[in-house]
């Protein structure tokens, strides 16, 4: 999947009440930040995924979130520290908000 103004456009709406939003297409994905802050990516397989460790990547987890993991070098496996944003995030850009708020305190 390639990502589209439609892409972009979705990801400035859904989190417009975090900050002021810029994104820069990278690796098929798209990178998304809050007053030049990473907070997010979308990946090319289309996942929407929020940066996080710690308490914030337990309470996700607990809302059924998937971590990215990708295929490293041989047969190792890595974990990024980004989680898939909640279902019930995806269709209420105030809790996805929310969840990039709580991101980019940590982050920042």
């Amino acid at each position: 999947m390639s990502i589209s103004d439609a892409d972009i456009a979705f990801v400035k709406d859904h989190f417009a009440g975090v900050g002021t939003l810029t994104t820069r297409k990278m690796f098929g994905g798209l990178a998304i930040y809050a007053d030049g802050v990473i907070f997010a990516l979308i990946l090319s397989t289309g996942a929407l995924m929020i940066k996080a460790k710690g308490a914030l990547a337990s309470d996700l987890a607990a809302q059924g979130s998937q971590q990215f993991i990708h295929d490293g070098k041989g047969d190792n496996r890595v974990a990024m520290p980004y989680w898939t944003l909640p279902d019930a995030a995806m269709d209420e850009p105030e809790l996805a908000c929310d969840w990039a708020r709580r991101s980019l305190l940590q982050n920042s």
